[in-house]
């Protein structure tokens, strides 16, 4: 982004562009534009985590390709991050946000940036269990959060249900006519994986809360910091790590609580992660896995794996990440597809 447009965003939200130092992007969005800014208050520093840090994100032109469900995603972002706030779950601060194309600044949304960095394996195996464990605690806290309705609160797949089943058929229906405008490759046909999943949707009648739902809590969207313990400390040097925040909440939506084990165990099985299963009840939250709740889980993985396939032709995002996607991403498509036919019958 030019630097006067981020001088403008910063001043139309009552910062002075001057204290801007630097601008630099974000890598890991595969939608937004993501940098990160570094402000002073005027003083000397030689140290980067001794400036004000803030995120700005500026979503694609309003006629970039992109799937259905993905218009006005920022209003989404805003929303998580002002709901989560409410249960005291670390996640960024809104600061000023701008929904219209024509404005100045254009559409963007100014946060302040968590601490920490992107949760990797340079922890020990002891400190990742504890951070499962504080990872399923805030979960639980997120899923205390009530909405006024179900769906995407953007509006992009119309106004909210008041239902669920309403809700998540449609946001199904919605994928899978992406696949059929972008001419997606597809383990198993369109048509036949629209009726396998509708064989399961009675399962969701049982879901009447709409609640807060993050749907991307893989490991990149979630910041970790470890405190320093004095002047001078390494970052290695510090006291046990911490879970600094929860990020990219544009994703989000008002559904079922269950919906979240599938990002958090991406192309695996929620099941096995004790550690944040230990967390997340011991919050109060709420995981069992009985038929019903088995069959919901299969329908939310076939959903979010039909959106890593679909969603990599309007983001162009290359042969090599696509042939992953053939070996990686569609078996775990055609397992849950499978599975929603034995539990679906055993109903």
């Amino acid at each position: 982004m030019p630097e006067e447009r981020v001088g403008r965003v910063l001043e139309a939200a009552g910062i002075s562009a001057g204290r801007l130092v630097r601008c630099r992007a974000l890598s890991g969005g595969t939608y937004n534009t993501v940098e990160e800014l570094l402000l002073t208050d005027g003083g000397r520093y030689d140290r980067d985590d001794r400036y004000d840090r803030y995120v700005l994100k500026t979503p694609p032109p309003v006629d970039a390709p992109g799937l259905s469900h993905e218009r006005d995603l920022l209003v989404a972002e805003v929303e998580f991050y002002r709901a989560a706030a409410t249960v005291d779950v670390p996640v960024p601060r809104v600061v000023a946000v701008s929904f219209a194309a024509s404005a100045p600044t254009g559409r963007h949304l100014l946060m302040t940036a968590c601490p920490g960095g992107m949760w990797d394996d340079r922890f020990t195996a002891d400190e990742q269990a504890c951070l499962r464990e504080e990872l399923g605690r805030h979960v639980a806290r997120l899923h205390r959060v009530t909405g006024p309705g179900f769906g995407y609160p953007s509006g992009a797949l119309g106004p909210l249900s008041a239902d669920w089943r309403s809700a998540f058929t449609a946001m199904y229906a919605a994928v899978l006519d992406d696949a059929r405008r972008y001419g997606a490759w597809l383990p198993r046909p369109v048509d036949e994986v629209a009726r396998t999943a509708a064989s399961a949707y009675d399962a969701l009648d049982e879901v009447v809360v709409p609640c807060l739902v993050h749907f991307d809590l893989w490991r990149g969207n979630i910041m970790v910091e470890r405190p320093e313990t004095g002047p001078g400390s390494g970052p290695e040097s510090g006291r046990e790590p911490r879970i600094g925040g929860l990020v990219d909440g544009e994703r989000m939506f008002w559904g079922d609580p269950l919906a979240d084990f599938v990002s958090l165990a991406v192309l695996d099985d929620i099941e096995k992660d004790r550690d944040f299963l230990g967390g997340y009840q011991e919050a109060g939250g709420r995981a069992e896995f009985g038929r019903s709740a088995r069959l919901r889980l299969a329908l939310y993985r076939s959903y979010l794996y039909l959106i890593m396939l679909i969603e990599t032709i309007p983001r162009d995002m290359g042969e090599r990440h696509a042939a992953w996607l053939r070996d990686v991403v569609a078996p775990e498509l055609v397992a849950a597809l499978d599975e929603l036919g034995p539990l679906g019958a055993a109903r």
